[in-house]
């Protein structure tokens, strides 16, 4: 059987038109059963272009961006690495400093620390970036949380994030 992925994306330009094409087909076809959560407005960006219905015939287990209700069943099992790809600046912060405010940061930020749990983010981000002063700390904090960090190329292949994974 294969090895579950979870793999979680936010609203990054990109999203709408990459996930499936260079993350989540490519990740399929190295054998990963995908469990995958996106962030609100990736779910709305996906539904708008028709890619969520494509990114729903990857996987066996639903594509979900809310939290359950009280009593559902957990419709992903725990996986035991995630790919957060794309992530946002926005997003990256949040993991770091704990903040959950979706469903997407709140699976990531109970797996992180977990020894047992690898975590690769692949984020996109304007090369301003790096000059805001909490930057640095936000990937700082992740990589010494055991989490690898890779910077996804605004014109090259996705892809190449796939690489970090175990």
């Amino acid at each position: 059987m294969s090895r579950v992925l979870g793999l979680v994306a936010a609203s990054c330009g990109g999203v709408e038109t990459r996930l499936c094409a260079e993350l989540a087909g490519p990740a399929a076809e190295r054998g990963w059963r995908l469990a995958v959560t996106l962030t609100p407005t990736a779910e709305r960006w996906l539904a708008a272009s028709g890619e969520l219905d494509r990114l729903r015939e990857l996987t066996d287990l639903e594509v979900r961006s809310r939290s359950r209700l009280p009593g559902e069943p957990r419709p992903h099992p725990d996986p035991e690495v995630f790919l957060f790809a794309p992530a946002t600046a926005g997003s990256v912060a949040k993991l770091a400093l704990g903040i959950a405010d979706n469903q997407a940061l709140t699976v990531l930020g109970d797996a992180l620390g977990d020894p047992a749990v690898t975590i690769v983010v692949g984020y996109q981000v304007r090369d301003t970036r790096s000059g805001h002063p909490a930057w640095r700390g936000h990937l700082d904090a992740l990589v010494s949380a055991g989490v690898r960090t890779h910077r996804l190329d605004w014109a090259g292949p996705w892809t190449d994030v796939l690489d970090l994974l175990p």
